[in-house]
């Protein structure tokens, strides 16, 4: 007699924070749509430091339901750090990042699982429209993925999200990658293992209120490109490069022109607006260092992603 084969086990890697009202949906939707997957299945939530009964409820789920585990981090370290907590302690075969507001649909996870099968190391889901964001925020998204994927050499896909099956080899990659300035889209492409993607159509959040807003979007994106690329340095070489050719040119033309016409007075304008000019170059440019001595100096203190508190 054959011995039953083994289904895999998937983790559903889930950050909460202030969720509460949250909870109890996701869990009934994901036991709706993931009837039938050819996969065991782990629930790993990561309160990221709520305030309000979120681990009340994530607790009482887990007393009913095996399936359910939970780490309580001991603050809120942000998305991206509760995102490496689930990877630390996910036990799957296949690990898949998905929002407790049921933006991401979890009957896409068959597909996922699907493709997964076949081969692919990362299938992440593509939002086939941004219809439901804001003309500003959909043109800012273009544009940093434009940036990014033209100054980097790690390519992610735009209107690619976190939502995405990776395998456990990817996942045992990214946790070799001790960065305490973590941005997560671009350490899951980073292995570079097969990936494709399934289009879908995100929508509107259920319930509670979206924890992002465009100062913490612009530090996100910030935090993407000077972890993947070293552009923003470098161009200051050739800004300076091209002012010293053009400052070596007007010198050159002010030691002709005092040849021929003789010495002039210069004039206070003209003075001020060479001041302000390379001043404002410079504190650019020292902006641009410190962005990376900062995050050179956050990496030395070694200090840990997160904490827990309770699993």
């Amino acid at each position: 007699m054959e011995e039953s084969k083994q289904l895999p086990l998937l983790s559903l890697i889930v950050p909460v924070l202030n969720e509460e009202e949250s909870i109890g949906p996701f869990l009934d939707a994901i036991q709706l749509k993931l009837a039938g997957l050819p996969a065991d299945l782990e629930i790993l939530f990561i309160d990221d430091g709520s305030t309000d009964g979120t681990i009340t409820e994530i607790e009482r789920a887990a007393a009913y339901d095996n399936s359910i585990r939970y780490l309580k981090l001991s603050r809120n370290f942000g998305k991206e750090a509760a995102m490496t907590a689930g990877l630390d302690h996910a036990k799957g075969d296949a690990v898949v990042p998905i929002d407790v507001d049921l933006q991401d649909p979890p009957e896409l996870i068959h597909e996922f699982v699907r493709l997964w099968q076949e081969g692919y190391d990362t299938v992440y889901g593509m939002r086939a429209s941004r219809e439901e964001d804001g003309r500003r925020k959909r043109a800012s998204a273009g544009l940093f993925y434009r940036v990014f994927n033209h100054l980097s050499h790690t390519y992610i896909p735009p209107n690619a999200g976190d939502y995405r099956l990776i395998s456990r080899r990817v996942v045992d990659v990214i946790r070799q990658m001790p960065e305490r300035n973590r941005f997560m889209k671009g350490m899951f492409a980073w292995p570079g293992y097969p990936s494709t993607g399934v289009e879908y159509d995100r929508p509107a959040r259920f319930a509670g209120e979206t924890k992002w807003n465009y100062w913490k979007l612009w530090n996100f994106a910030l935090d993407g490109l000077t972890s993947f690329s070293t552009w923003p340095l470098r161009i200051w070489s050739y800004i300076g490069g091209v002012i010293a050719l053009l400052s070596l040119i007007y010198m050159v033309g002010i030691i002709i022109h005092t040849v021929i016409a003789g010495v002039e007075w210069p004039g206070y304008a003209s003075i001020m607006s060479a001041v302000l000019f390379f001043g404002s170059i410079q504190l650019i440019s020292i902006g641009v260092l410190g962005e990376y001595i900062g995050r050179l100096y956050v990496e030395s203190k070694q200090r840990p992603i997160y904490m827990v508190d309770k699993d």
